[in-house]
């Protein structure tokens, strides 16, 4: 069998690692590597897609993270591009010119878009030839990706738990060694969770980096910022100076490639426990203390921090999520002529109760939301960058954040869950989120997140470079 599956035992239970990393013209290589080695001759951008989509169809067998494949990968590296060659897939909550956009969801039957959006413009201008398109869970609402219908999308390092979400089908191909690279969105943490759930590098970038969102923008505050997810942070790099050549945002300091550590030692704040009120458990806590102290060992000073945002942000940001759920039951046919409100799952239509019952407030609550960028910038001061968890606790099991958890339950999970990354996107803030050295004792990774300054990717990326050649994050291929 070319994929390769290690079966342990652990606390009772079969544990099953998927990866699907084989000798092929893929081989081991990032997206950095694979696209040099094409510019090369060594392999070509037709082998590097076959092979692929033989990688992606085994891994989404045991993962099911693809949603929908094109018949004929489609190259776009004809004028070259940093990642000219490189296979992908495109999260299925952004239109690809003829593929349906379904977003998750059964309430509708989606149409074959008619031209590409404008994220997907600006990830073809790197070079690369999409295989198809990726599952996630309802619009993307839930941290992680499940259904009320249908398999869930299974975490490659253990298949028993959630990929995360919502970008949770790119994460489990990308984490499995399907594609080096995928596009992702984050609306409220949806990079960075999976990211961390599935152990890769995770940028949220500073909203305007890349082109703006097609749904994002139509928003009051719009949270929603495009990207992808990698294996290496080289790969993280060179995918937004890439799109950089693309799209130039005059607003914003130019970030060009990042291709090495930073020489100044910076000033880092440490939150280990969320603003909310929520206490992380012990595996994230370590992992988050043990890298202030490698952080401090590589002569970087780290000193705990504050974030004292409003008291009511957690309940602000969840009325908030509602009013999108509103929206798009209000607004759906849009969509598709025979959608149905009714269809939308049991955490889509909690969230669009929790607004309807709620909606008064809305003035209050946008302008709360807005004056969080005044206590994140209060939490910089004499600071370069913050490190804290990206989830509060380790990657649960499927069916604990299932939509078919009554929503009272699964709501009251989620806040506890997602209590670091949303922060990020009301203020529009870069956010990374890398791996931890060590994983649980499930086999599980845990990221850990930095956040930083508008427009300070570089600040990001090269203390990245620095903390993955200090020690390199844990292999899926290497793990017992």
């Amino acid at each position: 069998m070319t994929t390769s599956e290690e079966q342990s035992q652990d606390r009772d239970q079969v544990r099953t690692r998927v990866h699907v990393f084989r000798d092929d013209a893929l081989g081991d290589l990032d997206a950095v590597g694979l696209a040099a080695a094409i510019r090369r001759g060594e392999v070509s951008a037709a082998e590097a897609a076959r092979d692929a989509a033989a990688r992606a169809q085994d891994a989404d067998a045991l993962l099911d993270a693809v949603q929908v494949r094109l018949d004929e990968p489609a190259r776009h590296g004809a004028g070259g591009g940093a990642f000219a060659g490189v296979p992908t897939f495109v999260k299925d909550n952004t239109d690809y010119a003829g593929l349906p956009t379904g977003h998750g969801s059964a309430a509708f039957v989606p149409r074959p878009a008619r031209r590409h959006a404008p994220f997907t413009r600006q990830l073809l201008s790197t070079g690369v030839t999409v295989l198809g398109k990726t599952r996630l869970p309802e619009f993307g609402f839930s941290p992680s990706t499940e259904f009320e219908e249908g398999p869930p999308v299974r975490n490659p390092w253990n298949t028993a738990h959630s990929a995360g979400g919502s970008s949770g089908g790119s994460a489990a191909l990308v984490a499995a060694g399907a594609v080096p690279v995928a596009h992702a969105n984050d609306g409220g943490g949806s990079i960075r969770i999976p990211a961390a759930a599935c152990g890769l590098v995770g940028l949220k970038p500073t909203r305007g980096r890349v082109v703006p969102n097609a749904q994002g923008r139509q928003l009051p505050i719009d949270v929603v910022v495009d990207g992808i997810v990698s294996r290496t942070v080289r790969d993280s790099a060179a995918f937004l100076a890439a799109a950089e050549l693309h799209h130039r945002n005059p607003k914003l300091p130019a970030l060009g490639l990042v291709e090495r550590p930073g020489e100044r030692r910076l000033r880092i704040g440490l939150l280990v426990d969320s603003p909310n009120g929520v206490r992380t458990d012990e595996a994230t806590r370590a992992a988050v203390t043990d890298t202030a102290r490698r952080l401090e060992r590589l002569g970087h000073t780290v000193t705990p921090v504050e974030l004292n945002i409003d008291p009511r942000f957690t309940e602000d940001f969840l009325n908030y999520w509602g009013l999108l759920s509103f929206l798009i039951g209000a607004t759906g046919r849009t969509m598709g002529a025979e959608f149905d409100r009714h269809r939308m799952d049991g955490l889509s239509r909690g969230l669009r109760a929790t607004y309807a019952a709620n909606w008064r407030r809305t003035p209050g609550v946008l302008r709360r939301l807005k004056r969080t960028r005044e206590a994140y910038a209060a939490a910089f001061r004499g600071l370069d960058l913050i490190l804290s968890p990206v989830l509060a606790h380790t990657t649960p099991a499927l069916g604990h954040l299932a939509p078919s958890v009554p929503y009272a339950t699964l709501i009251e999970r989620i806040l506890a869950y997602v209590a670091f990354t949303p922060v990020n996107n009301v203020v529009g803030t870069p956010s990374l989120s890398l791996p931890a050295p060590t994983t649980t004792p499930d086999g599980l990774p845990i990221g850990v997140m930095f956040s930083a300054r508008p427009g300070a990717e570089r600040t990001l990326l090269e203390l990245a470079f620095e903390l993955e050649a200090d020690r390199p994050f844990p292999s899926i291929r290497d793990a017992a």
